[in-house]
Formats: C-alpha cells, sequence, structure tokens
C-alpha cells in the first residue's frame, strides 16, 4: 500500500509539474524577441501585402516591365526613399507601443530582445533587398554610387526606427510623448502605403487622402494633450514636437524633390540650389505646416480641457 501511495503521489507530481511548464510564461528575452520581430513584420506589411516588387529602377541593366521586377522586402528606389522610412520607423514605433502600453517585467531586458528583433529583420530585409537590386542593376560607377546612397537612407532609418523604440517604449510621460512627435509623419506615409496596396493612386478616395493629410496632426495633439504642461520639461516637449510637425513634412517633400528630379543627378551645386528652394517653398505660407500646427495646437488645447473638466468632476463626486 505504502508503495502504491509513493507511485500515486510521484504520479500527481509528475502531472502537476507538466501542467505547470505548459502555463509557464515565455523567458522576458524571448517574448521580446517574438515583439520586436512582430513589431518589424507589421511595419512592413502594406507593402508586402502589395505584391513586395522591386520598383522599375533608371538604371536597371535589361529593359523589363513593373511585374517582371523580382520581389524584394523594402522598395529599394530613389523614388521610394520616403516609403521606406515609413515602413521601418512604423515598425519601430510598434513596437515602442506595445513595451509601452503593456509595461512588463524586467524592462530593460524586454526592450534590448525587441531592438534586437527589430534589427535582425530589418537587417534582413535592406540585405536581401540591395542584394536583388544590385545584381540587376548595370555595372559602372553610377550604380555603385547609387547604391551607396541608398545604403546610407537605409541605415538613417534603422537608427531612427530604434530610437522611436526606445523614445516611445520608455516609462516617461514626456520621452514616449516626444516619440509621438517623431513618428507621426513616418506613421502617416506607412498608412498611405496600405492604400496604395489596395488600389492605384488616382483611384483612391479623397477622404483618404484627406485623413492620411491630417493624421499626424491628431497624433501630435493626441500626445501633447495626454502629456500635459505641468512642468518646464513637457513644454519642451511641445515646442519639439510642434517643431517637428513644422519641419518634418518639408523636408521630406526636398527629399522627394530632390531625389526624383534626374535632370540634375552628378550636379551637386545644382541640388543643393534645388533642395534649398525647395525647402523655402515648403516652409512658406503655401508650404501647409502652418495649418498642420495649428490643427495640432486646436486638438492638444481641446484634450487638455477636457481632462480639466473630468477631474473637476471626479473630485466633486
Amino acid at each position: 500500500m505504502a508503495g502504491a501511495d509513493r507511485g500515486t503521489t510521484a504520479m500527481v507530481l509528475e502531472s502537476t509539474t507538466r501542467r505547470a511548464d505548459r502555463h509557464r510564461p515565455l523567458h522576458p528575452a524571448v517574448l521580446g524577441l517574438l515583439i520586436g520581430v512582430g513589431a518589424a513584420l507589421v511595419g512592413l506589411a502594406p507593402w508586402l501585402v502589395s505584391g513586395a516588387r522591386l520598383p522599375l529602377q533608371n538604371l536597371w541593366a535589361a529593359p523589363t516591365t513593373p511585374d517582371d521586377m523580382p520581389r524584394a522586402l523594402l522598395p529599394i528606389g530613389q523614388y521610394h526613399l520616403l516609403t521606406i522610412v515609413g515602413l521601418l520607423v512604423t515598425g519601430g514605433a510598434a513596437a515602442g507601443t506595445v513595451l509601452r502600453v503593456w509595461i512588463p517585467d524586467r524592462r530593460r531586458t524586454v526592450t534590448g530582445s525587441a531592438v534586437a528583433g527589430l534589427l535582425a529583420v530589418h537587417v534582413a530585409a535592406a540585405a536581401q533587398s540591395l542584394t536583388v537590386a544590385g545584381s540587376g542593376l548595370s555595372a559602372g560607377q553610377t550604380a555603385r554610387i547609387y547604391l551607396v546612397g541608398i545604403l546610407a537612407g537605409v541605415v538613417v532609418t534603422l537608427a531612427a526606427a530604434v530610437v522611436a523604440l526606445l523614445l516611445l517604449s520608455a516609462a516617461s510621460r514626456t520621452t514616449a510623448a516626444l516619440g509621438v512627435g517623431l513618428v507621426a509623419v513616418p506613421t502617416a506615409l506607412w498608412a498611405g502605403e496600405w492604400a496604395l496596396a489596395f488600389a492605384e493612386p488616382f483611384e483612391v478616395p479623397a477622404w483618404v487622402h484627406l485623413a492620411i493629410r491630417w493624421l499626424p496632426a491628431v497624433l501630435v495633439g493626441c500626445a501633447l494633450a495626454w502629456c500635459g504642461l505641468a512642468s518646464m520639461r513637457r513644454r519642451a516637449v511641445w515646442l519639439v514636437d510642434l517643431a517637428l510637425l513644422w519641419l518634418v513634412p518639408p523636408v521630406f517633400d526636398t527629399v522627394r524633390t530632390v531625389v526624383g528630379t534626374r535632370v540634375y543627378l552628378g550636379d551637386p551645386g545644382a541640388m543643393l540650389t534645388l533642395a534649398r528652394d525647395a525647402l523655402s517653398s515648403s516652409l512658406g505660407p503655401g508650404g501647409g505646416s502652418a495649418a498642420t500646427v495649428a490643427t495640432a495646437v486646436v486638438i492638444a488645447v481641446a484634450g487638455l480641457l477636457v481632462r480639466a473638466a473630468l477631474r473637476r468632476r471626479r473630485s466633486s463626486t
């Protein structure tokens, strides 16, 4: 009987151990890695859904059609640099947002692993895409300079994606609000890619273009209302976020204009002049940045008033 009891006890303990193993949470490092990989894939999703065909290249060695271009995990091309910014930075923003909302234990370990997972996907996507593009370009110095320029832009964007992750995942509300200011415009670019994944540009409804146009102002305005004005540091975040909202769209428009103009390729002086004129025009009254900033301020102030009213209601009950 005693032996049978010991056998029964051993079986019960083994069964309990197995159940505990099944319900044991993942190691924080593994969980962070999964978050980083998943967020990176979310960032790339609109491009992957659209078919992920390498865009037509001006320096392609052989005549081809868009449908015959090879698959690439990133849209490598001088006309798609801002698309790459939207895809990669939004991936970092997604990972940072998950970590900020979830607030995991061992935050530093999880965050570091999330950065590793994000970079693993991003670097692999960049390497595959640059290799595919390089294998089809015509030989010569111009093609090499073109690839090096694209690579430099991708590296800077990878760094921006990591910064976005770290800012948005921070415990500090002011730091996270600063992160929103950094990713607001890239997030709008990412949203625009979703619209283009299912329709040609001329087929996208006007209200979709309008929503994407004002999305950065809405994001920044909500972030500033959430941040508040209770300290000098938070007021500084207001200034920085509004400055980013004013400067980033014109800078992006300038980049799009300069790299998309083949006439001045190889003439640095002419390209600098074009960049200066384009930036001045975008920052001027007709550029639209002032209206975007004003909209963000209105949303932020309205949010502060709503928060104050809710606090008064809670204190009176």
